[in-house]
């Protein structure tokens, strides 16, 4: 067995990454880390408190910290937040593990998260910034996964298997 990893979730804000993950887990009989989790803890606050105090730069930097530890420290189900992939170093790290890309549009993202506030980078027209974060982010996430499973119209049980099924994984 390859070091690191079992699954790792990859997608935007909204595509289910941290509910599909803890279902995979539970199904793999494997423990769940999600790197903005860890981010959180180690810094005793939200990831939009640290955009706002110390800026988007400051904050990228700590979460391609977060994920280099997840993947070298973590066996089972890893979940990163959704502008991990950004950063050039991480997706290196990702080359041959086993990724998952949840996809989604832009509607399915209003019914799941609403666009709120409580996301730093869509405070403003929250509909226009997610799809510029996607023409951005896609081809990044399509470059990291081995496999895309859309979301839309599924429930989180049904992506968790159709990752399982994608992977070829079987639970336990």
């Amino acid at each position: 067995m390859t070091a690191g990893p079992l699954v790792v979730l990859v997608g935007p804000m909204g595509s289910g990454k941290s509910t599909v993950g803890a279902l995979l887990a539970e199904r793999l009989g494997v423990p769940y880390r999600d790197t903005d989790a860890d981010i959180v803890t180690a810094q005793g606050r939200p990831i939009s408190d640290i955009f706002v105090d110390e800026g988007e730069p400051y904050f990228r930097e700590l979460e391609r910290q977060a994920v280099a530890a997840a993947v070298s420290e973590h066996t089972g189900v890893l979940a990163l937040g959704g502008g991990a992939v950004l950063d050039e170093g991480t997706r290196e790290l990702l080359t041959g593990l086993p990724v998952a890309y949840l996809s989604m549009d832009v509607e399915e993202a209003v019914r799941r998260v609403g666009l709120g506030a409580a996301r730093p980078l869509l405070a403003v027209n929250p509909r226009r910034q997610w799809r510029e974060l996607m023409e951005a982010r896609r081809p990044l996430y399509t470059e990291v996964a081995r496999v895309v499973v859309a979301t839309d119209d599924r429930t989180p049980e049904e992506v968790a298997q159709a990752v399982l099924d994608a992977l070829e994984l079987k639970d336990v």
